[in-house]
This record gives structure tokens, sequence and C-alpha cells, in this order.
């Protein structure tokens, strides 16, 4: 049964914008931030979550722990 997402939270304390997350989401929930924040990054921002199937890989890859899929 596919699982379902409540969210995909980037802890922007931790992210330092190097965009791996984005890289290797196979769904295409992710996209670079259009705004820059207050240390100069792009930050990643959800732009799909309905298209989330909870795979994890973003989590799996962030080198700096600093994103999370929370899903049943």
């Amino acid at each position: 049964m596919p699982k379902r997402v409540h969210a995909v939270v980037v802890d922007k304390n931790l992210c330092k914008g190097c965009h791996i997350c984005i890289s290797v989401c196979p769904h295409g929930v992710l996209e670079k931030s259009k705004e820059v924040d207050n240390r100069g990054f792009y930050l990643p921002e959800v732009v799909n979550l309905d298209a989330c199937m909870a795979c994890r890989l973003c989590e799996m890859h962030c080198p700096d722990f600093a994103i999370a899929v929370d899903a049943d």
C-alpha cells in the first residue's frame, strides 16, 4: 500500500543549498527556490507534494540531515 505523505520538511538552519535532494528525487517533488536565504543559499522547496512516494531518497542523500519526509 502506498504511504501517505504529510510533508517534506527542509530545516533552513541546516541546509546549505547543495541540491542533492533535488537531483535524487525521482518524482520532481523539490525544486531550487527562486529566493536567497539570509546566508545567500538557494534552498530547496517543495513544489509537488502529491507526487512524493515517501522513498526517502532525499533524506538518505542529504549530507547535513536537513530534510525529513513525514509519512504514514
